[in-house]
């Protein structure tokens, strides 16, 4: 399945970056002499440089610890499921829920996360990228299923 998300939506990831200091995320836009140029993935879509000390973490690079045979589950991997099961928004709320609510969530998501090296912190910003991804670029969503039947209609001709 993995390997079928890569080729649609999810490849998208690559293009998305968490810049550590700032809030939010952003669309890498080009590189520079003196950095990467990003743009705000929010309503003001604001352009600025990051300079070439600054932490950037690409998302399609980030994932989150588990303990099973794998070490660690793909974030892309994660947000499918998150679409599968809240849809478009996560009902969640960060500056309410309790740190017992967030674990909740990941483990309905991924039941075999690292509880020892997954922070609520960490749960927190899975819960904000998504909603940010989702609400931002929903072409991330996009389903290798959905190209299916038109391929299943040539075939039947």
């Amino acid at each position: 399945m993995s390997e079928k998300v890569e080729s649609t939506g999810m490849e998208l990831l690559k293009e998305i970056a968490n810049v550590s200091g700032k809030g939010g995320l952003f669309r890498i836009l080009k590189p520079s002499r003196a950095g990467v140029i990003v743009e705000s993935l929010d309503e003001k879509h604001e352009k600025s440089l990051i300079g070439p000390t600054a932490r950037v973490s690409v998302l399609k690079d980030v994932s989150i610890f588990t303990d099973g045979e794998e070490e660690s589950a793909p974030l892309a991997d994660v947000f499918l499921k998150i679409r599968e099961v809240h849809g478009e928004q996560i009902a969640v709320q960060i500056k309410s829920a309790s740190d017992k609510d967030l674990i909740e969530f990941l483990n309905e998501i991924l039941p075999d996360f690292d509880r020892s090296r997954v922070y609520v912190s960490d749960i927190k910003k899975v819960i904000t990228w998504y909603n940010l991804l989702s609400k931002h670029v929903p072409e991330l969503f996009v389903a290798a299923t959905e190209e299916t039947p038109v391929e299943a209609e040539k075939n039947e001709a």
